[in-house]
């Protein structure tokens, strides 16, 4: 959300600050070698299920931006999808990629407003999904945890990140409230939009689930799939909260906690969180192609003949 140098050098502190700390508390060579022996047939399927993930992404922001009367060629939807992502990861904040993504539709558009809220309401519509499946994890963890209160810290946790998008992105296009509003209505908040939105985003979120299991195989996790599941949801809530870089450090401390009151290890915990960041990192890669083409193709454009 916050461009500003300081606001990235303190999420990239807060990132290294939790990473550091972890490395104090557990025993790093532990992680380093479990991390080292990364299984090539997981890493391929991950790699495989973020493509599926990425096109189906697109899909969606093409769809929110039909619902208002936006046309987005299917090549353009994804490209730009990749090239969020991309500088979602290697940027703090994790946002600014669809702050992009928003103003280049714009430009192609010609409709900015309509633009903008295209990209918000997509957002939207994933963070509605992603609430609903970690409201259903922790109903499901509550007794596994055997930590009534930790199950309402996470529900007050999640009531607040949903608090912060909402009134972040209200306050971001504030001039155009009204207008937010009417095409909420449009392109998710209707009878025929919403169950398409729904699955969509529950089918994304459901991809980010397949990923970190993916994750957990690579780097040989054993624990059964019925019990790994449910603990997946409150590590990736955790990367929602906008104080670091790309959800570094936040992702493998929740999993240590979580982990740990779940009676697992740990440093197991913190080993499959960076394996799938590493993993989602890889996964955007495309992006970093697209950057490379944008900045030859505006090279030759300046460039004298």
């Amino acid at each position: 959300m916050n461009g500003h140098p300081l606001a990235m050098i303190a999420r990239m502190a807060v990132s290294l600050g939790l990473l550091l700390l972890l490395a104090w508390l557990l025993d790093p060579a532990v992680i380093v070698s479990t991390l080292a022996g990364l299984h090539p047939g997981w890493v391929t399927a991950a790699l495989a299920i973020t493509i599926a993930q990425t096109l189906l992404s697109a899909w969606r922001w093409r769809y929110t931006a039909s619902r208002l009367r936006l046309a987005m060629p299917v090549p353009f939807a994804v490209r730009e999808y990749y090239l969020a992502s991309f500088i979602n990861q290697v940027l703090p904040g994790g946002v600014l990629g669809d702050v992009a993504r928003a103003w280049r539709h714009a430009g192609r558009a010609h409709r900015r407003r309509a633009a903008v809220h295209g990209v918000i309401l997509e957002r939207g519509s994933g963070q509605l999904a992603m609430a609903l499946i970690a409201v259903a994890s922790l109903l499901v963890l509550a007794d596994v945890l055997a930590v009534r209160p930790y199950l309402w810290v996470h529900a007050g946790l999640l009531a607040c990140m949903l608090t912060w998008f909402a009134l972040g992105k209200l306050l971001w296009q504030q001039r155009s409230g009204r207008a937010l509003v009417l095409d909420l209505r449009r392109a998710l908040l209707n009878r025929n939009a919403l169950p398409v939105q729904l699955f969509t985003s529950l089918t994304v979120v459901l991809s980010y689930l397949l990923v970190y299991l993916a994750a957990a195989r690579a780097v040989g996790d054993a624990t059964p799939t019925l019990q790994l599941l449910p603990l997946i949801p409150l590590v990736l809530l955790a990367m929602l909260i906008p104080v670091s870089f790309a959800g570094w450090g936040l992702r493998e401390g929740a999993a240590a906690a979580i982990w740990a009151l779940a009676g697992l290890d740990p440093a197991q915990g913190v080993a499959i969180a960076i394996a799938y960041g590493l993993l989602v990192l890889a996964g955007t890669l495309p992006g970093a192609l697209v950057l490379w083409m944008e900045t030859r193709r505006r090279t030759a454009l300046v460039s004298p003949s």
